[in-house]
């Protein structure tokens, strides 16, 4: 009954068996093994990008700080919604890696962007006055830090506004394949087509021991990109074995069905909540986030129901009929049988 976060589950045996069939003999370091090209030319295919520049690292920080910081100088601004991770979750990474910027919170509902919001914000921003920083980058999140999840309609248009003011576009797709197969659009039509400059297509959430791809899509910043992540010390030496984990993920659609099986036992999950709990935000992906009574909550911690209690500003402390608010992530590994057994706690208050 683990719906802490996607990040709490194992691997799939074909990512582990990726991993120790790369494990056998030599090859070269620092992504100029085999593998690392194939998975270049794989990335390419899927994304129907054949000029995209693709660079792995460990953690989704420091993906979506790199790319950050290849598409915007000291002195420029980077547009966000405020409970977007690169402001609420990344310990300052995107101001050190870029040696500066500003992050400038774009208001919205539900974690995602308005985009009159958006407009307001860009109208203002003090271009070309020194005495400002500069707008630079937008940056979205798919899903968004709720669960929610912008279609890529939605992308373009924010996209578009952001090219119209001569910004850049960042994609935090550390859940983008919960949100690809949730809106049944292809990696293309939810990614650069829709106006992103660079995405961070995200593994660890959905299976990966941890890789994460920044996927450039103008070749014009691929060396930046390259040289930010050697200075920044995220060029792994034993490149394969990162590699073969994305390679195995994205053969035969792997990961489009680890995410369709993460969001299938979510709507199982709101499904037997909805008539006891009141839901926060729409389920529109492998995220549910709900409220219920504190004393509730106490007795099914208390049977080993495991999540996090959402924003972090929640007390254990108070009255036990009082609500709290909780967040429920399902990811590869979620089993009908760990469902059940939730909801039923719940249903037996404990």
């Amino acid at each position: 009954m683990n719906f802490a976060s996607d990040n709490t589950s194992g691997l799939p045996p074909d990512i582990m068996a990726a991993i120790t069939q790369a494990n056998e003999g030599y090859a070269l370091g620092y992504g100029n093994d085999a593998l690392s090209t194939r998975l270049r030319d794989r990335i390419r295919e899927v994304f129907e990008a054949p000029e995209a520049e693709i660079c792995l690292v460990t953690t989704g920080t420091a993906a979506n700080a790199l790319a950050l910081a290849t598409l915007t100088p000291p002195w420029g601004a980077i547009y966000c919604h405020g409970l977007a991770h690169i402001e609420v979750d990344e310990c300052g990474a995107p101001e050190f890696y870029t040696g500066g910027a500003k992050l400038v919170h774009v208001a919205g509902g539900n974690g995602k962007m308005a985009p009159e919001a958006l407009a307001a914000k860009l109208a203002g921003a003090g271009r070309g006055v020194v005495h400002s920083v500069q707008p630079a980058a937008l940056s979205l999140t798919n899903l968004t830090e709720c669960g929610t999840r912008y279609s890529a309609a939605e992308i373009a248009e924010l996209a578009g506004i952001a090219h119209d003011h001569g910004l850049a576009v960042h994609l935090d797709g550390a859940r983008f394949a919960n949100a690809l197969v949730a809106a049944g659009a292809t990696p293309a039509e939810m990614s650069w087509r829709a106006g992103v400059d660079a995405l961070v297509l995200g593994g660890t959430k959905n299976g990966l021991m941890g890789v994460e791809a920044v996927v450039i899509f103008d070749p014009a910043h691929a060396w930046e990109l390259q040289l930010r992540r050697k200075r920044a010390g995220h060029l792994w030496s034993k490149h394969r074995f990162l590699s073969a984990q994305m390679l195995a993920w994205l053969e035969d659609d792997l990961w489009l069905g680890l995410a369709s099986h993460a969001n299938a036992m979510a709507a199982t999950l709101e499904a037997g909540l909805a008539p006891h709990a009141e839901m926060l935000f729409a389920r529109e992906g492998n995220m549910l986030f709900a409220r219920w009574p504190r004393g509730l909550h106490h007795q099914m911690q208390a049977k080993g129901a495991q999540y996090y209690l959402w924003p972090e500003g929640e007390t254990l402390e108070g009255p036990e009929e009082e609500p709290v608010s909780a967040r429920l992530v399902s990811s590869w590994s979620t089993t009908p049988e760990q469902v059940d057994a939730f909801l039923g706690l719940f249903a037996g208050g404990g």
